[in-house]
């Protein structure tokens, strides 16, 4: 197995380490329903370094990564960042990723478990194009602050970069810690604000030691990897493998704002059958709420009568709702709308009620970017794969049609 920079580091810390993506990799470091309620009231700090980092430089990168991806990449503006996903001709995607479009470059994150498919799929696909990729994965290492206290925390580690004006899906350059020129990103995979930053990976175990005494009074503690999944999927956000995978397409679960079939782009894999999907989807992809102490898990069927209709696809307690929340396939259209059904696994069968999803608010912190804040999308709504609303004025609609004119 590989390791992270921070590897020595987790294991001092009593963390329970597992296998990852061929990564050896921090789980939890204490209770993982402490971790979600940190990260949601406070600030937690994540190691990334496991995942794919590559930069794109070379006169035709917009072009060779229009030809690749999913997202229109040729209308990101200059410190935007993008969903995207690289897909096969039959629209199934073989990842997805995140995609920051520089001055001279495009930056791109990729999972850990794809990885080296993701890197040589692309060079082969590039191969006749002025393109350079670069793997950076072992030159860089890779942190996440989540949470309200995030932008607190960080900027008091950073220099020369105004945390306040970096907006949501956007990045920028600062000094970290003295060392300049280290990208700054307000993203995230938890529902909160926060930030993820790239600098290189023999500064890491001093970073992480900076930014925990800088957020020891705003209560930050190290964030394992079951904590992250808990507040991905209470932030409705989805994992590869899991919603999605080479079995499931991006349209069907619900990501269609991260696909863009603008003529201006030009012909890319996937783009005839990831339409022929808009047009006349055969899944959909949504929430469930159950009640008990077994929480849904991945692969559970889910039945109708005598009839299996679908499966689980993601599942956990969620500690800010007291609740078990998950996501499911069905046919499309469900058969389930308000209908009662049960999902089942090898012990037993669990009934469920027909899902209606109460909303709860998340925080919001005074000091949080409000104008750019994500929307923190708590439990879903019936038929959607998306879930409930932030409570400010810059609510999740405006969130998604921005999303939409982004992509288009």
């Amino acid at each position: 197995m590989r390791h992270t920079p921070l590897h020595d580091l987790h294991e001092r810390l009593g963390a329970r380490m597992v296998e990852f993506g061929g990564w050896h990799m921090p789980v939890q470091y204490g209770p993982i329903l402490d971790e979600v309620r940190c990260v949601r009231e406070r600030v937690g700090l994540f190691d990334l370094s496991h995942m794919g980092r590559l930069r794109f430089t070379g006169p035709d990168r917009v072009l060779a990564l229009d030809r690749v991806l999913t997202s229109y990449v040729g209308r990101i503006p200059t410190d935007a960042i993008r969903y995207g996903l690289l897909c096969r001709e039959d629209g199934n995607p073989l990842d997805d990723v995140l995609v920051y479009k520089g001055e001279d470059d495009v930056f791109m994150v990729v999972n850990a478990a794809n990885h080296d498919r993701d890197l040589a799929w692309l060079r082969e696909r590039c191969e006749g194009m002025d393109v350079t990729i670069e793997d950076q994965t072992e030159e860089l290492a890779m942190l996440a602050l989540q949470g309200q206290a995030s932008q607190d925390t960080l900027q008091a580690c950073v220099e020369g970069l105004d945390l306040s004006k970096v907006g949501y899906y956007r990045s920028g350059f600062g000094t970290l810690c003295g060392m300049p020129g280290v990208r700054v990103s307000r993203t995230g995979y938890t529902g909160e604000d926060g930030f993820e930053l790239y600098f290189p990976a023999g500064e890491a175990e001093r970073v992480w030691e900076e930014l925990t005494r800088a957020g020891a009074d705003h209560g930050l503690q190290p964030i394992g990897l079951g904590a992250r999944d808990t507040l991905r999927l209470e932030a409705g956000m989805p994992l590869y493998g899991h919603e999605i995978d080479e079995e499931h397409n991006p349209i069907e679960a619900g990501l269609s704002f991260g696909v863009s079939f603008h003529e201006d782009k030009g012909d890319w894999i996937g783009r005839q059958a990831l339409q022929a999907a808009k047009e006349a989807p055969t899944r959909v992809l949504v929430g469930i709420v159950t009640d008990g102490k077994r929480a849904p898990r991945q692969g559970y069927p889910i039945v109708h009568g005598d009839e299996v209709v679908g499966q689980v696809c993601s599942g956990a307690v969620s500690p800010t709702l007291d609740k078990n929340i998950g996501r499911r396939t069905s046919r499309s259209p469900s058969p389930l709308r308000g209908r009662p059904w049960r999902w089942t696994c090898a012990a037993s069968a669990r009934p469920a009620p027909s899902p209606t999803f109460p909303s709860i608010h998340a925080p919001v912190s005074e000091h949080s970017h409000a104008p750019r804040r994500p929307p923190l999308r708590i439990l879903p709504r019936v038929g959607q794969a998306g879930w409930g609303h932030h409570p400010d004025r810059h609510h999740r609609l405006r969130h998604r049609r921005a999303l939409q004119r982004q992509h288009r």
